[in-house]
């Protein structure tokens, strides 16, 4: 049996894992453990029961948590002429065209999140290999391709958050930071559950799980 560190220990104790908690109890019970020098993000995970080997359980999506995520994110934007002036209007931190494509190319990457213009997705789709590993290719089902830069940019720098179901059918998405207030963090867990749910509607009544 594996030796637990004294904080991880100290972070398990006094928690029953056999008990099923109220969400407001579960996640005022994690704000009380987040001991690190850092704001922590806290994570919910929902075990949806859908094998995403098949096409028809994929689920995948975007939210914008009514509270933010708590995270500065970095917005580029593939775009040309007046959408890429729009793009700069609404806050993107990099926005280009070609130029971008050679810069991601070349193997800088300085953003968290990416749009694309319809237009420029022949040109953005060179960089599968590059962005597709690091989950950060624009999607259209996921409103990251789209001629509403504006709304994409400002979902993405306000608290959008993305979630796609890993292979053992569980959806792990972050929900806020440890210094946020506890009914914020429910609020936010409270916003992604029903939507991501919602994306496969043969399941329901799901728990979700607070943890760290």
């Amino acid at each position: 049996m594996t030796n637990l560190g004294k904080r991880t220990t100290a972070i398990r104790e006094g928690v029953d894992r056999a008990k099923l908690y109220p969400l407001e109890e579960a996640v005022k019970m994690v704000k009380e453990r987040a001991k690190a020098k850092f704001d922590e993000t806290i994570e919910v995970a929902m075990n949806l029961g859908v094998d995403p080997r098949h096409a028809d359980q994929m689920v995948r999506g975007i939210v914008n948590l009514p509270n933010g995520s708590g995270r500065s994110v970095r917005v580029a934007v593939f775009a040309r002429g007046a959408k890429a002036d729009e793009a700069r209007a609404a806050g993107a931190d990099v926005v280009g065209a070609e130029d971008l494509v050679e810069k991601v190319q070349g193997g800088t990457i300085d953003f968290d999140r990416c749009v694309a213009t319809p237009d420029l997705m022949p040109l953005v789709g060179r960089l599968g290999k590059v962005l597709g590993p690091r989950g950060m290719m624009p999607n259209p089902k996921v409103g990251t391709v789209t001629m509403d830069v504006t709304n994409a940019v400002r979902g993405a720098k306000g608290g959008s958050v993305e979630f796609r179901v890993e292979k053992a059918g569980i959806v792990q998405a972050g929900i806020g930071k440890a210094s946020f207030s506890a009914d914020h963090l429910v609020q936010n867990i409270k916003g992604i559950h029903p939507f991501c749910t919602k994306v496969f509607t043969k399941m329901d009544g799901l728990p979700g799980q607070a943890r760290q």
